[in-house]
């Protein structure tokens, strides 16, 4: 798994941006699902908490931020999705506009299982017997278990427990690694759907059935639970994706999720996971189904339990790890895996901030505000109460500067703390400021959110994970010969979109069903 945030991928007529040789995925047309097909009868659909109404029949929000017009037919449609479920051929349209751009997010039914899915678990392992031994009884007997042993030291061991569970056994000879297994495990398999599981995992009974209900979409391709950590540090989970029910796509805010706990419809996996990737073959996965024109979804409201390591050596060696997937990542979807979006005006309003020079970080942002709400009134929209998402995006960009340079950068500003100033005590003091700002500053607002344990300690776990991370991606920059996964992109046109018709700020296209 990586924790790469963006990217494209490929589909299954030919994989754009993806490495030659890699496994194609089927497209939905290719399993007879219009790819333009609405939300279907019956589905309610709920706004996230970002999407406003800005003014009569323009909404604002998703990921990333758009604004879409609706004309008279598509304000009804607005009203019938918000009064119950879709119930005609424009509500359908129009909700799956709102889906599409993570305005708005399908809502299984509440307090009702989900349909029976045709569903087979798959657990891959290598030892970790113990594990598999809790993952096995907690996965139950709702569905057929499949666990492939990846080459194991005790093979005996493993093999017990699957007999003590029921579950079907396949050795594999050669150690693969997890994608090498999981496309065993997919080549006996005869279900419509398959859960992956993996063997540290902890899923509750029922989270199969739990998550069905999004599958009565024909475009949903893959669900994720929510992955929570068990005895993780302060810092969290590198896999838990937060509490917000979310569409998944490249340049979101849930950019990927990982098969630690997804469930998948088999047809739509084509020849399954790349081989070739030893770290990030997850990613790659749902990437690559995203671009095929399938939808995957996030639903937090079922959480599954993930084992972390015990011990910091053991903490740090699996997010060394995952930092080496970054780069081979960028090299099967060229441009996709960015560290850092920096836009200009809120990053050189931060730098000011930071370099101690606040008429020049105010000239800034007056002069962004007062540019977008000119853009906005040319195109028709309302300008009023934009300078508090102006100052969000300055917060924003702060906060991902800092961890782009705990990741990356951390030497550097430790230097600059501890070298000796200048001659003049403003420009050492300006400079320790700012370094500090960015190295502490972060995890301490994370930790603000949250009151989790002691400030100083929280920072410091945050700090030593991220630098742990981002060894890795160096390391596999170096194998690769590639720098790209460590450089910030710069969005040099963020309002691009404002020059169509239906345009609207943050770069997002706008509709009108």
């Amino acid at each position: 798994m990586s924790a790469a945030r963006a990217g494209r991928a490929g589909g299954a007529g030919s994989l754009a941006g993806a490495a030659g040789g890699a496994p194609r995925v089927a497209r939905p047309g290719d399993l007879g699902v219009r790819p333009d097909a609405g939300v279907p009868l019956g589905m309610t659909v709920d706004l996230d908490p970002d999407t406003r109404q800005i003014a009569d029949g323009v909404l604002f929000g998703g990921s990333p931020a758009r604004v879409l017009r609706l004309s008279a037919a598509g304000q009804r449609a607005l009203a019938e999705l918000s009064a119950g479920p879709v119930r005609s051929a424009a509500g359908a349209t129009l909700a799956r506009r709102l889906v599409g751009t993570g305005m708005a997010h399908p809502r299984p039914p509440q307090g009702i299982p989900g349909p029976a899915l045709n569903a087979t678990v798959v657990v891959p392992v290598r030892d970790r017997a113990a594990d598999l031994e809790r993952c096995l009884a907690a996965a139950g007997h709702d569905h057929p278990v499949l666990v492939v042993d990846d080459e194991s030291a005790d093979a005996d061991a493993v093999a017990a427990s699957c007999a003590a569970h029921g579950a079907r056994l396949i050795r594999r000879s050669v150690n693969g690694g997890p994608g090498p297994a999981r496309n065993t495990a997919l080549r006996a398999v005869s279900t419509e759907f398959v859960a992956f599981l993996d063997s540290d995992c902890v899923p509750p009974p029922g989270w199969v059935a739990a998550l069905a209900g999004h599958f009565a979409d024909p475009l949903v391709a893959a669900v994720a639970p929510r992955v929570v950590g068990i005895g993780a540090a302060a810092a969290g989970s590198p896999l838990d994706l937060g509490d917000r029910a979310a569409r998944v796509a490249p340049l979101t805010r849930v950019a990927y999720v990982p098969t630690a706990a997804l469930v998948v419809r088999l047809a739509a996996l084509g020849g399954g996971f790349d081989e070739t990737l030893r770290y990030g073959e997850d990613v790659d996965l749902v990437w690559r189904l995203i671009e095929a024109g399938w939808q995957v979804r996030y639903e937090p409201g079922v959480q599954v339990a993930h084992a972390e390591p015990v011990s910091w050596p053991a903490l740090l060696r699996r997010r060394f790890r995952y930092g080496n997937s970054a780069a081979p990542l960028t090299r099967r979807h060229p441009g996709a895996v960015a560290p850092l979006v920096l836009q200009p005006w809120p990053a050189i309003t931060m730098g000011a901030l930071l370099a101690r020079r606040p008429l020049t970080a105010g000239a800034a942002f007056a002069a962004s505000t007062a540019l977008l709400a000119r853009r906005l009134r040319a195109n028709g929209l309302p300008a009023s109460g934009i300078a508090r998402p102006m100052a969000g995006g300055v917060w924003q960009t702060w906060l991902g500067t800092g961890r782009w340079c705990a990741q990356f950068a951390g030497p550097a500003l430790v230097v600059a703390l501890a070298r000796p100033g200048g001659r003049r005590a403003r420009t050492r003091w300006g400079r320790r400021a700012a370094a500090a700002s960015l190295l502490v500053g972060p995890p301490l607002a994370q930790w603000a959110r949250c009151r989790d344990g002691d400030p100083l300690r929280f920072a410091l776990e945050t700090l030593t994970d991220q630098a742990a991370y981002g060894a890795g991606v160096y390391a596999g920059c170096l194998r690769e010969r590639l720098l790209t996964p460590v450089l910030p992109a710069i969005a040099w046109q963020p309002f691009e979109g404002l020059r169509r018709r239906f345009a609207g700020p943050a770069a997002g296209s706008v509709t009108s069903p």
